[in-house]
């Protein structure tokens, strides 16, 4: 919005040339960083005194670690500060033009607005585990296919209408056409490696990484701090990919598929960094909010769509170390238990509890030295993915 107010000023009169700086995409990643830390840091206590007079209270499963029954009754749903504050920077400060934020938003906020109904029934009908795992998939596989549908045939495409007449020759070809390689599975560390992936494939391929990435980053939202600051880490790292991929001449000189557009990005990464630090203001332990769902299945959606853009799949999967491991050892504990069960007659379990954090709690670690150990485990990880900007 701004940008395109600076560049209306611009040609009113010469004295507003000094608005080009507007036109800077770090610049305006800066600002959108800066704009949505403050919008997060001055509505921070009015959102948590709201959320607080509506006794939107964290309710406890009777099964969680008893160090946590205090946290009862803290204030949930402080994800919708997060998604706020995302949205108003970012549409302040990218290119209004540009379709690649413009899809991520539009998934971040639907994911978010499945969050707020599993919060709201949560809290409404004081049932902890809120909306049923069906319905939740079935309206997170709907976002996440429509999507992936679109960003199969916008990332093949360098316009809205060129994609529809991609689509359209899609149709007609019989669900067959074969995609360029940019479009392909991405492998890090090595020059110009893509696997053809198809339509199908795309499809099937960004499906799991937006959904899957929404459910892990809600796996690992358990603790004060947890799941935020390597969101914010993870976030940052893939809009140091998004610039690189924008330019034709990064993309080129380090061996990266060149998507127009993608370098805008850059600007929704800054914002998230911005807002996720805000919240982390208020989320550090001892927490006064809660992101909840409507925070953590958005921000882990987000990092999805962004990564399909850029084609990081895989180095996404190895920044988001920690997301991975938490969802793999639910899904372990759960298929686990449920084989035990069935052959030897009871349930055993591979871990103390899941996820895995709450394991770490019951092997004696403080709730600090779990979240502290997991963001320095997150910041490695993260160097580790951006090497492969130049180790190729």
């Amino acid at each position: 919005m701004l940008l395109m107010l600076s560049q209306w000023l611009q040609g009113l009169s010469p004295e507003f040339g000094f608005f080009r700086v507007f036109q800077y995409l770090t610049f305006r990643a800066v600002m959108a960083a800066m704009t949505a830390l403050l919008i997060g840091l001055v509505a921070g206590p009015r959102v948590i005194r709201l959320l607080t007079s509506l006794k939107i209270g964290q309710p406890i499963r009777g099964y969680a670690m008893q160090s946590h029954l205090s946290k009862s009754g803290t204030p949930t749903m402080g994800g919708v500060l997060i998604l706020m504050s995302i949205a108003i920077s970012t549409l302040l400060w990218f290119d209004l033009s540009n379709r690649f934020v413009w899809i991520v938003l539009v998934v971040t906020l639907a994911f978010g607005a499945i969050g707020w109904v599993d919060d709201w029934r949560k809290v409404v009908n004081k049932d902890p585990e809120g909306m049923r795992s069906r319905e939740k998939y079935f309206w997170q596989s709907v976002i996440g296919l429509m999507a992936a549908l679109y960003l199969v045939f916008s990332i093949s495409e360098s316009s809205n209408g060129k994609v529809w007449e991609l689509f359209v020759g899609w149709v007609q070809s019989g669900f067959s056409m074969d995609l360029p390689t940019k479009a392909g599975l991405q492998l890090p560390f090595f020059k110009e490696i893509s696997y053809p992936l198809g339509v199908l494939g795309f499809v099937i391929l960004t499906y799991l990484v937006i959904v899957g990435s929404s459910n892990a980053v809600n796996l690992t939202d358990g603790l004060d701090g947890l799941a935020i600051m390597p969101v914010v880490m993870v976030g940052s790292a893939l809009g140091v990919f998004a610039y690189v991929t924008g330019s034709s001449v990064y993309s080129k000189y380090l061996f990266f598929p060149h998507i127009p557009g993608s370098g805008e990005l850059l600007i929704f990464c800054a914002a998230m960094a911005g807002a996720g630090l805000a919240f982390l203001w208020f989320n550090a332990h001892p927490a006064q909010v809660f992101m909840g769902d409507v925070g953590a299945l958005a921000l882990g959606a987000a990092l999805g769509t962004i990564a399909v853009i850029v084609r990081q799949e895989i180095v996404l999967a190895i920044m988001g170390g920690i997301f991975v491991v938490e969802a793999l050892s639910v899904m372990l504990q759960v298929v686990w238990f449920k084989y035990t069960k069935k052959r030897y007659g009871e349930g055993r379990r591979l871990l103390k509890m899941a996820p895995l954090h709450h394991h770490f709690e019951k092997s004696g670690w403080k709730e600090t030295q779990v979240v502290v150990r997991f963001w320095i485990i997150t910041m490695l990880l993260c160097l580790v993915g951006l090497t492969t900007l130049k180790l190729r």
